[in-house]
């Protein structure tokens, strides 16, 4: 997909699942987690929890059932979870399509749904806060995806603009750009989190194309 990229131009982008993969904020956590409750066994308490993710099972409610004497609380457990720094990376083929925009005069937004300080640890620990000219994130800005008053604020701000968004979430991630005439391209990618049959949305939920990995996009 080839796409022109020039002063005019806004590339808008989801953060989970479409820059990075949700599932490595997951490890990244669950190993920051077992370190500070086992930190001599960390390794071995890091591999039990995440069996306990991908059978489905809940990984805080086994954590506070294997450590009761320890006082670990819900609470504690998602703190940790949340507001530790990540170990995190861009998926392969963002960087050079982030830097060619830039070199092009485009600007760069983000959209994320999700606390501040941990969407912020995210951007930071992806290195994309030199690239990005603004950042919508739902707990600072206090409406969250699919709401268009979050792309409408773009629209405002930056009139006559031709907008493109890329996001992975057909529940509430093309709904409304679509609706305001921006260009979507959905992120398919089989490790993501939020996994959804396409059949089951009508055509507004869902982007004008598909691609499966960044390497695709060429920046002219």
């Amino acid at each position: 997909m080839i796409i022109k990229a020039d002063s005019g131009t806004f590339f808008v982008f989801d953060l989970d699942d479409t820059l990075y993969s949700e599932i490595d904020f997951l490890k990244s956590a669950y190993k920051s987690i077992a370190f500070e409750i086992e930190p001599k066994s960390h390794v071995l308490l890091f591999k039990d929890m995440f069996e306990v993710f991908k059978s489905g099972g809940n990984t805080f409610e086994y954590l506070m059932g294997r450590i009761p004497d320890r006082k670990i609380t819900m609470e504690n457990l998602l703190s940790l979870y949340r507001d530790h720094f990540p170990k995190i990376f861009l998926k392969a083929g963002v960087l050079e399509i982030l830097i060619k925009i830039k070199n092009k005069k485009g600007k760069i937004g983000i959209i994320t749904n999700g606390r501040s300080i941990t969407q912020r640890n995210k951007l930071k620990a992806l290195g994309l806060e030199q690239f990005i000219d603004e950042t919508i994130i739902s707990e600072e800005f206090g409406h969250e995806k699919p709401d268009e008053s979050v792309y409408k604020y773009f629209l405002d701000k930056y009139p006559g603009e031709q907008f493109y968004f890329f996001g992975d979430n057909i529940n509430n991630d093309f709904v409304s750009p679509k609706k305001l005439a921006w260009c979507c391209i959905g992120v398919l990618d089989k490790k993501n989190i939020h996994k959804k049959l396409l059949s089951g949305f009508s055509i507004g939920y869902l982007p004008h194309c598909f691609i499966n990995k960044f390497t695709e996009i060429k920046i002219i």
